[in-house]
């Protein structure tokens, strides 16, 4: 940071620095209750609409679709534009998105909003990761990380809760509406306040956006996630067979492409280097396996409830209260207390606790069928959501743990576009390990509960399956938390925009700016 800024004191910055931080994560809460919010309500929009189950797939898979493919985009044109101003024009786009959702007439207009709110979503979100990266000290990390994972619980408690009161609700007559809508007021304050308290921050070498990359990029992603979620409803066309076995080779295209675009300019739109990182590496393929598992789950644990069983959505909310608390809870003691003691550990304890409750959960389906009750589900969900809580905080931490700054927003989207296919993948597969276990035509009243346990044991299973997957890929994390590094190099620095003391963040006077290990 230049020296001929002048020094803010440490009361002012670190006040300001902390409001930022709110703002930011209420942005990432706001997209986080979005997804749960919508996931139980989708009964609602199905009957409202007339949806099929594609269009089902796709109000929840699309976004995650375009939410993917955009996160990488957005964390580089952060880094070159400004991670403040891009993450004002996602949270205008994503709000206006959100309008668009609530006043669709139709699910063609729902699924093109739905479409945008994502895209929106991909410009706002890794800038998140960034601005907390460049704006707190590497020894406050790992408390505003573990910050960040109560977030992450708090959005799965409040999303389906909040979902299933506004369409229980059913307010001013707009059923499902109101949850898209809710999403003005919040949008519109985390603009205003976003203005006046985040500090601007971008890379410090002049970097170009990389469109073919973007387009690469993009291309392989609709290759592999369209004809898996379009799949089943089309008779799995061979077109769809041939785009998912070319997609890998579109994926190396992408990369050998990226190698040319960092030899020819240093302005790749994927930092090939960061991969060389072990923990970053590791971490990648955490989070996009761990992404499938929730993109399952998480679908078919609704449609399960809701359809399966023929609860209201207030119900259905209700029962997953218990699942959500235990996210929050372990998510906030996983960083601060665990993982500095025990490391990889207690993330292998996640996978395997969550598998545990998978497994008790598809016992407690085929012992009760359709006659099991809210509080018999309760001792799966709080054992599955201990595990989940292990997992989602520290590992964010472990993957950004020794990121260059000047790569920050680059490495943000890379973790959120993983953990975004991994959903989409895992939206996509619903079609194969849920609906493939459904006769075409919908069962009739009398079978459909136990046409629908039945395919939800079965996802189950998948989903048990994956996280012995992630059990074994976490062996590569390292065993114990690394320290990190302090340091005053200025090159490393992001780069202030402005020179009043009100937007100096971060650093307090005498204390040197922090540069992660390499």
């Amino acid at each position: 940071m230049s020296s001929q800024q002048p020094a803010v004191t440490g009361t002012a910055s670190d006040r300001r620095r902390w409001i930022a931080l709110a703002i930011v994560m209420t942005a990432a809460f706001m997209d986080l209750v979005d997804v749960t919010i919508v996931n139980i309500a989708i009964p609602s929009i199905e009957r409202d609409l007339g949806a099929s189950f594609g269009a089902i797939q796709w109000i929840t898979a699309g976004y995650a679709l375009a939410f993917a493919a955009g996160l990488i985009t957005g964390g580089r044109l952060g880094d070159i534009y400004g991670r403040k101003r891009l993450f004002l024009i996602g949270i205008t786009g994503f709000t206006i998105a959100s309008a668009l959702c609530g006043f669709a007439p139709n699910e063609e207009m729902l699924v093109a909003s739905r479409l945008l709110q994502g895209t929106a979503a991909a410009m706002m979100v890794p800038q998140v990761l960034a601005i907390v990266h460049v704006t707190f000290p590497a020894h406050e990390r790992g408390k505003v990380f573990g910050l960040f994972g109560a977030v992450v619980g708090l959005g799965a408690v409040s999303g389906p809760l909040l979902g299933a009161l506004l369409t229980q609700w059913n307010l001013f007559g707009l059923e499902w509406r109101p949850i898209f809508l809710i999403n003005l007021p919040v949008g519109i304050a985390g603009l205003i306040l976003g203005r006046k308290f985040i500090t601007e921050s971008r890379a410090p070498k002049a970097l170009r956006l990389d469109l073919v990359g973007v387009a690469l990029a993009t291309l392989g992603l609709l290759m592999l996630i369209y004809p898996l979620t379009r799949g089943r409803e089309l008779d799995w066309p061979l077109w769809g067979h041939v785009c998912m076995a070319a997609s890998p080779l579109v994926f190396a295209v992408f990369v050998a492409y990226e190698k040319y675009k960092t030899r020819k300019d240093g302005s790749p739109l994927v930092e090939l280097s960061l991969f060389k990182v072990k923990s970053f590496a590791a971490g990648i393929a955490v989070q996009l396996t761990f992404g499938v598992v929730l993109g399952i789950f998480f679908l078919v644990w609704t449609l399960y409830m809701q359809i399966g069983l023929g609860w209201s959505p207030l119900k259905a909310g209700l029962t997953g209260v218990p699942f959500s608390i235990a996210v929050s809870a372990a998510a906030g003691m996983s960083v601060q207390l665990l993982v500095p003691r025990f490391g990889r550990k207690v993330l292998q304890a996640g996978a395997v606790t969550m598998a545990a409750g998978l497994l008790i959960y598809i016992w407690e389906a085929g012992r009760y069928g359709t006659a099991i009750a809210p509080w018999q589900m309760i001792l799966p969900l709080v054992v599955m959501g201990v595990g989940m809580g292990l997992i989602v905080a520290p590992l964010t931490d472990a993957v950004l743990s020794e990121v260059p700054r000047e790569h920050a927003g680059s490495a943000s989207g890379l973790i959120n576009t993983t953990a975004q296919m991994g959903n989409a993948l895992g939206l996509g597969l619903v079609s194969v390990v849920f609906f493939g276990t459904i006769d075409e035509e919908r069962p009739g009243p009398g079978a459909a509960g136990r046409v629908f346990a039945e395919a939800f044991q079965h996802s189950l299973w998948w989903v048990a399956a994956v996280l012995g997957a992630i059990f074994l890929v976490m062996f590569a994390l390292p065993a114990r938390p690394k320290q990190h590094l302090e340091a005053g190099a200025e090159d490393d620095a992001p780069e202030p925009v402005g020179k009043s003391a009100e937007q100096v963040e971060g650093t307090q006077e005498g204390e040197p700016e922090p540069v992660l290990a390499r």
